[in-house]
């Protein structure tokens, strides 16, 4: 790795500059892991894992322009830890073509970025002696960090060169406010629960039942009532405005919002002397991963706590939110039939009607691509395939060839969906449905990381056109 950058830098490695053989040294090792990470399933983004990433590219990318090293180099380098470490490492090897593409993508959108933000600092540390002081300040590392993509550590060694220092106290400043900011945004659109105080005695109970694979209607006992996230022992129609409720039983039909599925629809109404007291269900969400909670409307009557329930999800949203999650298990089996392996799931939206798909990939979809993948769709759905689920053991589903999504942390025992025998096989914990309609995806994409289906279902007349765009398109 050293040699193939010292061929091409015009200063060489050991020639007694020590800041220059850092740089040959991160080059190397951060080439290598970055390939790795690669491998693994993982593209650059701006969170976890892909940060990470990002992080090891882009140092990779500035060391070897301060080595004066002007050209792409990471094909190159990528090709190199193909040859070095591919005998320890075949899934470098195999999924080179993935690899380099990723690497590539990356390296030239940091280039793009890199004068531009160069350019920023450059303004950013003359001011900064101008005003003769010699720390950078945390507003321009945030700025330079938010608007072009440099982390921390490209910023505090630029600085470095430049004899300056950065306030980094105030540069973490302004990114937890960001990072507040987010949650908040979150919070409200997802209406989140990131107080789990009052929670805490139903969470430590243990986890809600939930009985939806087998049934759509449960009865239940309400085990707490909460009003704007503090447990109160009665509510009643008329005291409270909408969806300010929420109900935690102790088993539940209703899926909670979870692996791009959202939840279940219906109603809740009470049995026995609390006949009259009925609620609709708008949503439903999981708190510390194990206690569902009802968000509802009180139509009529009131709830208690302790009391009995009759929880019934509405079949019509259940079948048309499982058509589209049935879908999307069809879709990303054609994706990775017509693509490769290397088409891997990125996310997923699945509501009656409707289902998004993302996937990782790079550069465009050829016409005869976007025209593979509506044929094996196609073919798919109309073979009529049957869709079966089961329970195994984590290693036994692997050992079977069930796609599991990178990242994600499963049990010792997992469910299973498989449509159509060998045609579609993951791990899923979401309700699925055999679908008898058509879809017609015709994807076109022109996002270098990442490119998105969606398609509409209807249950009587089938489903319409597909489309597949970028990922960040709006």
């Amino acid at each position: 790795m050293i040699d193939l950058v010292a061929g091409i830098a015009p200063r060489g490695y050991g020639a007694g500059n020590h800041e220059d053989d850092v740089r040959y040294r991160i080059i190397g090792d951060h080439s290598r892991t970055a390939a790795i990470i690669i491998g693994d399933g993982v593209s650059p983004g701006n969170e976890g894992r892909g940060y990470v990433l990002r992080r090891l590219l882009r140092r990779i990318i500035r060391a070897a322009k301060l080595l004066g090293v002007e050209e792409p180099i990471m094909s190159r380098l990528m090709a190199t830890v193909r040859d070095e470490m591919g005998p320890s490492y075949p899934e470098l090897v195999s999924d080179f073509e993935r690899i380099n593409r990723i690497a590539v993508a990356e390296e030239t959108a940091f280039n793009r970025t890199l004068a531009a933000g160069s350019r920023l600092f450059d303004d950013a540390a003359a001011a900064t002696k101008k005003s003769g002081t010699t720390v950078l300040s945390g507003a321009d590392a945030f700025t330079l960090h938010d608007t072009y993509g440099f982390p921390i550590d490209l910023t505090l060694e630029m600085a470095a060169e430049a004899g300056l220092s950065v306030d980094e106290q105030g540069f973490r400043s302004l990114m937890a406010e960001q990072r507040q900011r987010a949650k908040a945004d979150a919070a409200a659109r997802k209406q989140a629960h990131t107080d789990l105080s009052a929670y805490r005695e139903l969470v430590d109970a243990g986890p809600t039942e939930f009985t939806g694979f087998d049934e759509l209607s449960t009865e239940a006992r309400i085990l707490g009532i909460f009003v704007d996230g503090k447990r109160v022992p009665v509510v009643t129609h008329g005291d409270v405005d909408a969806e300010r409720v929420e109900l935690i039983l102790d088993r539940t039909p209703f899926y909670a919002e979870a692996g791009g599925q959202i939840a279940d629809e219906g109603t809740i109404s009470g049995t026995g002397a609390s006949a009259t007291a009925k609620a609709a269900v708008t949503d439903v969400q999981k708190i510390a991963k194990t206690l569902w909670a009802h968000r509802i409307n009180v139509e009529s009557g009131e709830f208690v706590e302790g009391d009995t329930v009759t929880a019934a999800v509405d079949p019509k949203w259940r079948r048309g939110a499982t058509q589209g999650h049935s879908g999307t298990h069809m879709v990303h089996a054609a994706l990775r039939q017509v693509l490769g392996p290397t088409a891997v799931q990125a996310g997923s939206l699945n509501r009656p009607g409707y289902l998004r798909f993302d996937f990782n990939w790079q550069g465009a979809l050829t016409d005869d691509q976007r025209s593979q993948i509506e044929e094996v769709t196609n073919q798919a759905v109309e073979a009529d395939y049957q869709v079966n689920t089961f329970v195994t053991a984590l290693d036994k589903a692997k050992a079977m060839g069930a796609m599991a999504m990178f990242g994600e942390n499963y049990p010792d025992q997992v469910r299973v969906v498989e449509i159509g025998g060998p045609f579609s096989l993951e791990l899923c914990g979401a309700p699925t449905c055999t679908i008898r309609h058509r879809s017609a995806p015709s994807p076109s994409s022109a996002n270098p990381r990442s490119a998105r289906v969606c398609a509409g279902s209807r249950p009587t007349s089938g489903w319409s056109p597909s489309a597949i765009w970028p990922r960040n398109a709006r």
